[in-house]
């Protein structure tokens, strides 16, 4: 394939960033910057993966996961093949397992899978031989939200060694989050997690992050700031009193981004709340990059899907 390197990554499978190394971190890092030129030819098509089938197994809902990599596999001349447990046998009792092996007996070469279950890629990894990658699962990881975030990072700044990130809001169920430290730390940043006490795990400065309770503090600190949004569907009680206090102690607004006399990038995995977590004019913003996360997601999700394709092909 024209200007695009022929490396080899040491795993199989993309399950997570906390087992990904750091050598493989680069290598799709590098490999994603050729795709983002190639999707902003007028042709954005190339035969990577022609006659490789891919099954988007989502057992979760999903919009901008979901259409990323549907585009990516398109953007590679791949087949797909798209899942949702609604309608499915699922429903009727089957397990994961056997629904997986009914649909790779279709002669399907590779898995996207995003399950509410934490660990559902892990547990298919042991039981078939296709590549497998998790689009997310659970509060465990999202490996590919990590490194497009990374990616836009580098991107943004040219590098990653001594970058300060804060990653605030819901870090307790967050799996971005947990992907974005993994990858970020291995990659030479400096972190800060901030959020209300509720929100934090416990010892969570065990993976060598920073805690931070106060939010126009972490922001002077920063270069770059990622806003998540809280997780209702994840909590069966309450983390914080109302969402307008907690938009009042942990939301940026123009005033707030104002007092900080300098300027920082803002990212956003999405879905946005708006008025929640970011003001529309602070998601709108020039010092934003949240399409550009988006944008990045294509690219980096045509390079998991490339390198990990070159080990069926």
């Amino acid at each position: 394939m024209n200007n695009i390197k022929e490396p080899i990554l040491s795993v199989s499978n993309l399950l997570d960033i906390r087992t990904l190394p750091s050598e493989d971190i680069s290598i799709l890092l590098e490999t994603a910057q050729s795709f983002k030129e190639i999707l902003r030819r007028p042709n954005k098509k190339v035969p990577a993966l022609r006659d490789v089938c891919i099954a988007n197994l989502f057992f979760e809902n999903s919009t901008r996961t979901r259409i990323s990599f549907e585009l990516a596999e398109k953007r590679l001349s791949a087949d797909t093949v798209n899942f949702s447990t609604s309608g499915s046998s699922i429903k009727k009792g089957e397990t994961l397992l056997d629904t997986v092996n009914n649909i790779l007996a279709m002669k399907v070469d590779m898995i996207v899978i995003r399950h509410e279950q934490n660990g559902a890629p892990h547990f298919l990894s042991q039981h078939i031989d296709v590549p497998i990658i998790n689009a997310g699962d659970g509060t465990h990881e999202h490996p590919t939200q990590g490194l497009l975030d990374a990616f836009s990072l580098k991107e943004k700044f040219g590098y990653l060694e001594g970058l300060k990130v804060a990653i605030i809001g819901d870090i307790l169920h967050s799996r971005v989050a947990r992907s974005n430290i993994y990858l970020l730390k291995k990659m030479g940043a400096e972190i800060t997690v901030c959020g209300p006490p509720t929100l934090i795990p416990n010892h969570i400065q065990d993976l060598g992050v920073q805690v931070s309770y106060n939010l126009l503090e972490t922001l002077k600190w920063c270069d770059a700031a990622n806003f998540l949004r809280i997780q209702l569907e994840r909590q069966n009680i309450k983390y914080v009193p109302t969402l307008r206090e907690y938009s009042y102690l942990y939301g940026l607004d123009a005033q707030k981004y104002k007092s900080l006399l300098k300027n920082i990038v803002i990212l956003h995995p999405g879905p946005i709340n708006r008025g929640v977590e970011l003001s529309s004019d602070m998601a709108d913003s020039e010092n934003a990059i949240i399409l550009n996360q988006v944008e990045n997601g294509v690219a980096m999700r045509m390079a998991v899907l490339y390198l990990l394709g070159q080990k069926i092909k």
